[in-house]
C-alpha cells in the first residue's frame, strides 16, 4: 500500500505527502476512495486533504470525478536540476526546428509508462494537439513516447506491451505489432505515429542521447495528417537532438 501502516501520531504534512504518494506511473488518476485506501487514511481525512491540495493546484479534479497531479506540482518539478537544465538547453534548438517547419515541437522524458512533456513550442498555425508542456501521455501512442519506449529497459517494455490502451481507432494495441514497431524505431533511428493519439495529427520523433549513447529524452514534431512530407523533417530533428546532447554534455559539471 502506498501510504504504509496507519500511524496514530502522523502529522498533517505526512498525511498530505501520503495523498500525493498515492499517485505513481501505474496510478496516474485515482478516485477519492482509491486515494484514501492507497494513502491509508480515513475517507473524511483524505477528502479534507484532497480538497486543500486541489485548492493549491497540487491536485486537479477531472470531468469524470477522478483526481490527477496538478500543474502546480509539475511547475515545481521543472525547477529540479535535470528538467530545468534540459528545458533551458533544448529551447533554442526547438525554436529553430519550429521556425523551419511551423509545426508543434515537443520534448519529452520517460516517467514510468508515460511520456512527460517537459517543453513544447506551438505556433498559431500549428495543428491542434492534446499534448502540452506538463502533459503525461501513454508511451505507445505518441512519437516521442515510442522513442522513449524503444530505449527503455526490457521490463518496462514488457509492462507497456501488456497494457496497450486504445486512444483512437488507429492506436496500435497488438503487442506483437508494437514490438515490431519498437524494433523498427531502434533500427531506423526515429519513430512515427499516424492518428494514434489524436485524430488528424501525425508525428515523427528522434532520441536525444547522452555521451554514453543512453537516451535521455525524445524530440518530436507533430503535424496534420494531410502532411505527406513529415518524415523529411527527421534530419532536421536529428541535427537538433545532436545539438541538445552536445549542449547537455557541455553544461554537465566536470
Amino acid at each position: 500500500m502506498a501510504g504504509g501502516a496507519r500511524e496514530p501520531g502522523r502529522s498533517v504534512t505526512s498525511r498530505a505527502l501520503a495523498v500525493l504518494g498515492a499517485f505513481d506511473a501505474a496510478h496516474p488518476t485515482l478516485t477519492l476512495t482509491q486515494i484514501a485506501r492507497r494513502a491509508d487514511l480515513p475517507p473524511p481525512t483524505a477528502h479534507r486533504l484532497v480538497a486543500e491540495l486541489e485548492a493549491w493546484q497540487a491536485l486537479a479534479r477531472r470531468a469524470d470525478g477522478c483526481y490527477e497531479i496538478g500543474r502546480r506540482l509539475w511547475q515545481l518539478g521543472l525547477l529540479a536540476p535535470l528538467h530545468h537544465e534540459l528545458r533551458e538547453v533544448a529551447s533554442p534548438f526547438m525554436h529553430d526546428v519550429h521556425a523551419a517547419t511551423g509545426d508543434v515541437i515537443h520534448l519529452a522524458v520517460r516517467e514510468g509508462l508515460l511520456a512527460l512533456y517537459v517543453e513544447s513550442v506551438v505556433g498559431s498555425g500549428s495543428v491542434s494537439v492534446v499534448s502540452r508542456a506538463g502533459s503525461r501521455l501513454p508511451l505507445h501512442a505518441t512519437g516521442v513516447g515510442k522513442v522513449l519506449l524503444a530505449a527503455a529497459p526490457p521490463d518496462v517494455v514488457e509492462q507497456a506491451l501488456a497494457d496497450l490502451a486504445r486512444i483512437t481507432r488507429h492506436t496500435i494495441t497488438e503487442p506483437g505489432r508494437m514490438a515490431r514497431e519498437l524494433a523498427e524505431t531502434r533500427r531506423r533511428g526515429y519513430a512515427r505515429t499516424a492518428e494514434e493519439m489524436s485524430l488528424g495529427a501525425c508525428s515523427v520523433a528522434v532520441p536525444v542521447r547522452q555521451e554514453s549513447g543512453a537516451v535521455v529524452a525524445a524530440l518530436g514534431v507533430v503535424g496534420s495528417t494531410g502532411r505527406r512530407d513529415l518524415v523529411r523533417v527527421v534530419p532536421t530533428l536529428q541535427v537538433a537532438a545532436a545539438g541538445i546532447g552536445r549542449a547537455l554534455r557541455s553544461a554537465a559539471p566536470r
